[in-house]
């Protein structure tokens, strides 16, 4: 059985990719730049594949002045999450990203890079070419919660018509197994679709 990203991957048209670079000029991770340098010398190989080719900017200044676009993208979409606090947004640049915007290191990148955009939550720069793709493959996402929502609900009126305390038992397995799959995306806002 083939993992979400495996599926994910397999799925991504990289055609759709412009070659601009801007998705390597500046980018940002959930993670506090403390937090991941913990992870790095704890050997945690995402942390040390990311931090193996992307080097922080002094500022958040610095990195507008590397791309102001997609800085202000990434600010603008973590403040409508309410995922935005300044204190531990760093933003990065990628060590091997040439002027001509092609990479020094491209047939020796690691997985991140090979990968990216790694999910349809991904931020991408405006004008990325995955921009409507991932927008599609957000909104498969949201359906599938929406379904899983009402899924619950019938669960919910099948447990008043029900007796049976191995039933019921049952129900409780059901249901708590299709709200972990929701709150698998609370991040993105799943308690709102």
């Amino acid at each position: 059985m083939s993992s979400y990203e495996e599926n994910y991957l397999n799925l991504r048209p990289q055609s759709l990719c412009k070659m601009c670079g801007r998705c390597c000029k500046v980018v940002t991770t959930s993670t506090p730049y403390p937090k991941l340098l913990e992870m790095f010398e704890n050997g945690y190989e995402p942390a040390v594949d990311f931090l193996s080719i992307f080097e922080p900017f002094k500022s958040v200044e610095d990195a507008r002045k590397a791309d102001a676009g997609v800085v202000d993208n990434i600010i603008a979409l973590l403040k409508e999450d309410g995922n935005y606090n300044e204190d531990e947004l760093t933003f990065y640049t990628c060590k091997y990203l040439q002027e001509d915007n092609k990479c020094s290191n491209y047939e020796n990148r690691p997985k991140l890079c090979r990968h990216c955009p790694s999910t349809p939550w991904s931020i991408v720069p405006p004008g990325c070419g995955f921009e409507g793709w991932l927008f599609w493959r957000r909104e498969e996402d949201k359906q599938k919660i929406r379904r899983a929502k009402e899924e619950l609900l019938e669960l919910k009126l099948l447990r008043k018509k029900t007796k049976s305390p191995e039933s019921l038992k049952r129900i409780d397995i059901v249901e708590q197994k299709i709200q972990k799959n929701i709150d698998a995306y609370k991040k993105y806002g799943s308690e709102l679709w």
